[in-house]
């Protein structure tokens, strides 16, 4: 097994704050900067998984930086450079309190509430007799929050969003426009690859300047959903499973496995030969969304590299 960033502990220059979440730990500085570090933590479920994904971070990180820069021209966004295969720096922003999910195929949790037997998610209607995985007439967007109490994410509407002024409508105007608009482009970048960016969720913030930009990640296995566009069409007429690029599958497996995040359910351990699997998978999806083959960096001693290397490139700023 290869060495795996699960918790990192660094005193950077100017440092500020430190934000701890799921999977990415964000490092606050002096002079409105932020060095995000993709760490190998998987969560599903709301639940961080006890082992590290080998590369995760690094392939986390280095999709989400080409698709940034692959749709800058469209929408901005915060990153300035990425010093270290796990680490992106850039401009600080407040966070707007939304995620801004958008679905192009009835998958994952919107068909699970399709199967429940809703017809309306986040306020929008999804069109009788749909079978899982089959194309909305267009794309949907179905925004969710954090709770009130826990990390968990909750579907939330539109109209709602308005009401309890989480984003004022000028704002949220902007979001959905922006949020069409990647996801168009996503869709695009995708169909050169022969993958079908299925759904995806963006998260935007403001910067000081009262600009709206991309922050976080964007189209990466964690915050998407892929199909192989070959093969999609037979499967669906015989009503088969898709093959996915996504962390999907380890929902899936979860499940079969008894369990979905429930109280009471026990998490159910995860053997160092199906980690490998699930690193292969991602690696897999890396190599099909860029066309690059992966390129593992060195591991011997991730927190002394990332050290270093974001040490060298703050100190160009000074």
């Amino acid at each position: 097994m290869s060495n795996t960033l699960m918790d990192t502990n660094f005193r950077f220059p100017g440092q500020k704050a430190v934000y701890k979440g799921k999977v990415r730990e964000v490092y606050t500085l002096e002079n409105d900067i932020l060095v995000m570090i993709a760490t190998d933590r998987l969560s599903a479920f709301d639940v961080v998984m006890p082992k590290g994904i080998p590369y995760k971070g690094q392939i986390l990180n280095q999709i989400a930086t080409k698709m940034m820069k692959a749709t800058e021209d469209i929408v901005p966004n915060w990153l300035m450079e990425t010093p270290d295969p796990n680490v992106a720096v850039g401009k600080a922003c407040d966070p707007f309190k939304v995620e801004m999910v958008i679905r192009g195929y009835l998958s994952g949790h919107a068909a699970r509430e399709y199967k429940a037997g809703k017809r309306i998610l986040c306020g929008v209607p999804m069109p009788e007799g749909m079978k899982e995985n089959d194309k909305f007439p267009e794309p949907i967007i179905t925004p969710a929050t954090k709770a009130e109490q826990g990390d968990h994410d909750e579907d939330i509407s539109r109209e709602e969003i308005l009401e309890r002024g989480i984003v004022s409508p000028e704002d949220y105007g902007i979001l959905e426009q922006y949020t069409k608009a990647l996801f168009q482009r996503g869709t695009e970048l995708a169909a050169q690859r022969g993958l079908i960016l299925v759904d995806t969720k963006y998260e935007f913030g403001k910067t000081k300047e009262g600009e709206i930009v991309l922050i976080d990640e964007i189209h990466t296995p964690d915050s998407s959903r892929y199909f192989y566009a070959e093969g999609y069409a037979e499967l669906q007429a015989k009503g088969e499973p898709q093959k996915q690029l996504s962390k999907e599958f380890v929902r899936q497996w979860l499940i079969a496995n008894g369990f979905q995040g429930l109280e009471g359910q026990v998490l159910p351990e995860m053997g160092d030969g199906y980690i490998e699997s699930v690193s292969e998978r991602y690696i897999e999806l890396y190599e099909s969304i860029t066309g690059e083959t992966f390129e593992r960096a060195d591991v011997s001693d991730i927190q002394e590299r990332i050290g270093t290397n974001v040490s060298a490139y703050l100190a160009t700023l000074s």
